[in-house]
């Protein structure tokens, strides 16, 4: 600092009043200049080669690219003159890169350390049983969720302000460094998952880290080329936490729920709209406990009961418990349906449900039950196959064994229809595929 604010003051007064005292052909100014420069020079040689502490190899090099190239030499009043002399760098290249590779080394180190060190506090945390914070209502994690990014990202700043060059080879390697920390806190977070059922905030814990997921994956989609290889790693591994946690806070409901399913085929759906009623009722209990998860994750865990809601019942459709002979039978099933369907959709969508592509499932089923023409009733099957083309014969012949009104050929002629028009690609979101016919 000694030696930079003299050069910077001498050399000013050089420019200023000195150089006109001379003739032009004496280059007074380059003489002071590359003196200075050589001492100056010599000076950070002699410290880049002695033993340098971490915070001394950041200023040191915080001079060479910094503080030396841009607030000396681009000084107004001494920019002009100094453009005229090539002074170089202060140190040299090879000394340069020695030391941009110890300061990388070290401080790759030290994130990764601040990064263990940070969750292995948070683990103790999980142990002591304690109600996680909350922010804006929703539950979280400041050490997870806010301090591993800031850690990460305040190592990247300054080494950006050392140059650009350093920067980046930092980002690219702390970048290698997060998903190997994210494979160990899921690691941690699934055994806290399984060991620790009986505590009593259990589940704030587990939406808590589900909402720390969301920092990781703005930060990774912000920071990270799509071709990078870790990207995909790490959105991987955060898709893994995100939905182990999603499968415990969603066990208690679905046990709950299936048996009120059985109910409809048990009382040969003629009490389904009672039972819808409980279904919902049951499941708007458990949606309440679900608003302290971020958005992103709310709508998630919504959408994930909204298709279970609709798969479960069209399992109920398909396990071959009804057979109805006359057309007013099926009439009257099909407005069951129809009447569920609406009740379900309407519960899911004010609930925050964006899963629309769910909604005409279970009417064009009630579709299907309710026509008693050939030609319109494999229209609609053609309509639902193109819907939902994970749909295959075995779903379609247990649903139709509903309509006992059918004969054998006519039963074969709708079947073959559907596989004629079901689609080869796999749909964007499966339905059917995730049903089992016995």
């Amino acid at each position: 600092l000694h030696m930079g604010k003299t050069m910077k003051e001498d050399l000013t007064v050089v420019a200023k009043y000195i150089n006109k005292l001379y003739p032009p052909e004496f280059n007074v100014f380059s003489i002071y200049a590359e003196l200075y420069h050589n001492y100056f020079a010599s000076q950070a040689k002699k410290s880049a080669e002695s033993h340098l502490e971490d915070k001394d190899i950041y200023l040191l090099l915080s001079w060479v690219h910094n503080f030396y190239p841009k607030d000396m030499r681009k000084d107004h009043d001494l920019a002009m003159e100094l453009d005229k002399v090539k002074l170089g760098s202060l140190l040299p290249s090879s000394l340069s890169k020695e030391l941009e590779n110890k300061y990388l080394d070290s401080e790759e180190v030290t994130v990764k350390n601040s990064l263990s060190r940070c969750l292995d506090k948070e683990i103790q945390r999980w142990k002591e049983d304690k109600e996680p914070e909350k922010l804006n209502g929703h539950f979280q994690s400041e050490l997870l969720g806010i301090f591993v990014i800031q850690s990460i990202y305040s190592s990247q700043k300054r080494a950006e302000d050392i140059s650009k060059a350093v920067g980046e080879e930092l980002s690219q390697r702390l970048l290698r460094e997060l998903p190997a920390f994210l494979r160990s806190y899921r690691d941690a977070f699934e055994d806290f998952k399984e060991k620790s059922k009986k505590h009593r905030y259990y589940k704030p814990i587990l939406i808590a880290n589900i909402n720390n997921c969301c920092n990781f994956r703005e930060y990774t989609e912000k920071y990270m080329a799509e071709k990078d290889n870790s990207k995909a790693d790490i959105l991987s591994t955060l898709a893994d936490i995100e939905n182990s946690g999603f499968d415990v806070l969603l066990q208690q409901l679905f046990a709950q729920l299936k048996p009120m399913y059985k109910k409809f085929t048990e009382n040969k759906w003629d009490s389904s709209s009672e039972i819808m009623n409980e279904i919902i009722k049951t499941t708007s209990k458990h949606i309440s406990d679900f608003q302290t998860l971020k958005d992103p994750f709310y709508h998630a865990i919504v959408e994930k009961i909204h298709a279970r809601l609709v798969k479960e019942y069209i399992v109920r459709l398909l396990k071959r418990k009804v057979s109805l002979k006359t057309p007013a039978q099926q009439q009257t099933l099909a407005q069951h349906i129809s009447k569920n369907a609406a009740d379900l959709e309407a519960f899911c969508t004010s609930n925050g449900s964006q899963a629309t592509w769910l909604n005409s499932a279970l009417p064009k089923l009630a579709e299907i039950i309710r026509l008693q023409d050939l030609g319109a009733i494999k229209i609609e099957v053609a309509t639902l196959a193109k819907t939902y083309p994970d749909i295959r014969k075995r779903h379609l012949e247990a649903f139709l064994h509903i309509k006992a009104n059918l004969s054998r050929s006519e039963l074969k002629s709708i079947l073959g229809y559907l596989a004629d028009t079901t689609a080869s690609t796999q749909p964007r979101a499966p339905l059917f595929s995730n049903i089992n016919v016995s």
